[in-house]
């Protein structure tokens, strides 16, 4: 039986494969109540915009969102589970359900995911998502006292381990680590995801996304793309990319830089553009595939999907546009050390 990162390299070496897009936008249009989001779980904070605790009280929601992804063409799930850590679900006083949220969230995506596979015999794949949190280990959230930190690494792997052992153990094929705004909150993610291998006694495939805070092309901890990759590559991540925070348009230059240093899958969910002055996405469909289907046509990337703003409608699109188009050829890099700071340092082997 091939473990299921063989199976998406099978796949991939096929065809460019395509991700789902947004599900807080997806969510929103559903336009829940408090009661919607709380269910009978009989919690003290108000629940409305805890969108990850809907796999318990309101399934449904997160079921037609994923069913609506497949059916425009998706191969890959990502688990409705960006805040269902411990951190996060702190400020819901829902801690307690970390486990179940995501054990549930992963069988769900897991059971649409076969099922749309058992019908055209095309592989589907379940990415269980993890976001950053609301902490930082490389920054301090108080400017007179730049050494505090709110949180120390070893809670934070704690937190991620969590996490991650209960979207496996619910179905997810792989962790996907994303939005990363600080690399040293993905190292500890990837110590996490290690954690468990060592546990389970098999390989857990990694994926990695990397968010951009500014045009230069860094994420908040300050790291260029490239440093970011050579911070993270020792963990051989199945695919390194970016996501979130722009549009196609402003990602241009920085996935051109990446696909060229990185000996692995690339994959690309870009924001459907920019948000207008009321914070909605207007970006079209055919608009947004057809910047995405650039970097396909260079031969750049390996995974496109969308993030923020994105809609059936978007990966549909996006599915039609790169249909028949070769994916990217991963690059064989010349032996080098290569090290990152805040930039990237290259030392030749010879």
């Amino acid at each position: 039986m091939m473990s299921a990162r063989d199976k998406f390299l099978a796949e991939a070496a096929k065809r460019i494969l395509v991700t789902d897009g947004a599900f807080g936008t997806e969510i929103q249009n559903w336009k829940l109540a408090e009661a919607d989001y709380a269910g009978n779980l009989g919690l003290s904070h108000e629940q409305k915009g805890n969108n990850d605790i809907l796999a318990l009280t309101k399934p449904e929601v997160p079921e037609a969102i994923h069913r609506a992804y497949f059916e425009a063409g998706a191969d890959i799930a990502e688990t409705n589970t960006f805040s269902a850590n411990r951190i996060s679900q702190a400020d819901y006083g829902a801690e307690h359900l970390v486990r179940e949220i995501n054990v549930e969230s992963a069988k769900l995506a897991r059971r649409l995911a076969d099922e749309f596979e058992a019908k055209d015999g095309r592989p589907r794949f379940v990415a269980g998502a993890i976001g950053p949190t609301n902490k930082t280990l490389s920054l301090s959230p108080d400017v007179n006292d730049p050494g505090y930190r709110e949180i120390d690494w070893d809670t934070l792997v704690d937190v991620y381990k969590e996490q991650a052992a209960a979207l496996v153990e619910g179905g997810a094929d792989f962790i996907l680590i994303e939005t990363v705004f600080d690399t040293l909150n993905a190292k500890a993610g990837i110590m996490a995801v290690r954690k468990l291998e060592d546990e389970l006694g098999r390989e857990v495939p990694i994926m990695l996304s990397m968010t951009l805070t500014d045009l230069s092309g860094r994420n908040l901890s300050g790291h260029t793309v490239e440093a970011f990759w050579y911070a993270v590559r020792h963990a051989r991540p199945l695919t390194i990319g970016l996501n979130c925070s722009f549009g196609a348009t402003q990602l241009r230059p920085h996935v051109k830089s990446l696909s060229e240093i990185a000996d692995t899958l690339i994959m690309i969910y870009p924001n459907a553009g920019l948000p207008n002055e009321l914070g909605e996405y207007d970006e079209m469909p055919d608009t947004t595939a057809g910047f995405v289907g650039e970097w396909a046509v260079a031969g750049q990337v390996n995974a496109l999907g969308g993030c923020c703003g994105s809609t059936p409608a978007h990966i549909a699109a996006i599915a039609r546009k790169i249909s028949g188009m070769a994916p990217r050829a991963i690059p064989a890099l010349k032996p080098e050390t290569r090290l990152a700071g805040l930039e990237p340092f290259a030392i030749a082997a010879e």
